[in-house]
């Protein structure tokens, strides 16, 4: 299990790495790299991943209904999703489909645990 949770949360750092990066891309016009402000925010939420007590039980965090993040770093992470997300599929079409398919897994095994 400490395997599988790992790997969740590697792949969950991934997909928000891009989805900043994209941002920044897009937002920023940084084209290699992150601005300052990008960079601290993909820091951050690595850090909030990495320390996250509920990654056995929950989806993924942009699933998630425990907001960990501060304030202003909630609203960062926020307008990068509502920028980034529909942007995935033409940017990462792999990650971001796998992405989609793992959360629903996971939301199906917590329907069936919560049921049994």
């Amino acid at each position: 299990m400490a395997k599988t949770i790992q790997t969740k949360r590697e792949r969950e750092k991934a997909m928000v790495s891009d989805m900043i990066a994209l941002y920044c891309r897009k937002q920023h016009g940084i084209k290699d790299g992150l601005c300052a402000d990008c960079s601290a925010l993909n820091t951050y939420a690595r850090e909030r991943s990495d320390k996250c007590p509920f990654m056995e039980t929950k989806t993924f965090c942009s699933n998630c209904k425990v907001h960990c993040y501060k304030a202003d770093m909630r609203e960062k992470i926020r307008a990068v999703m509502r920028f980034s997300g529909p942007r995935m599929i033409l940017h990462h079409p792999v990650a971001a489909v796998r992405h989609v398919l793992e959360t629903k897994n996971e939301k199906r095994r917590l329907e069936n645990c919560n049921e049994a």
